[in-house]
């Protein structure tokens, strides 16, 4: 499978939940980073990170640009927090090796932030 495919594979997987299946899209000795917060996790932590995160909705991959052994994605996640609906992009970059996933970097933004006061021109 191709790093296109697997992130394809990988996004699925989590949106229908399949956690058993999450580990053989991933190298044994696979690492993730989030970029957000500077944690890092191997396969066997990522997998439970995912699987036991609260209030998870849904993942859809919107945009995904690669080939052979690199790929970057798109996601739109969803979830709640607090009650309330949460809403999440997610870059993904994903080098593959051997037809599973060897590393990701994960960069997490929230979608209902305001650009801090001052960083766009006034509008008249």
């Amino acid at each position: 499978m191709d790093a296109v495919s697997l992130l394809r594979t990988l996004v699925e997987t989590i949106d229908e939940r399949r956690w058993s299946g999450l580990p053989a899209l991933l190298a044994p000795d696979f690492r993730s980073r989030l970029v957000h917060t500077g944690e890092t996790f191997d396969r066997d932590s990522w997998v439970r990170f995912n699987a036991d995160y609260p209030g998870f909705g849904r993942m859809r991959l919107e945009e995904v640009v690669g080939a052979g052994d690199r790929v970057a994605g798109r996601a739109h996640v969803t979830g709640t927090s607090e009650g309330g609906d949460s809403h999440f992009e997610v870059a993904m970059f994903v080098t593959a090796r051997d037809e599973v996933i060897a590393e990701m970097v994960e960069v997490w933004a929230d979608c209902e932030t305001e650009p801090p006061e001052g960083t766009r021109p006034p509008t008249s």
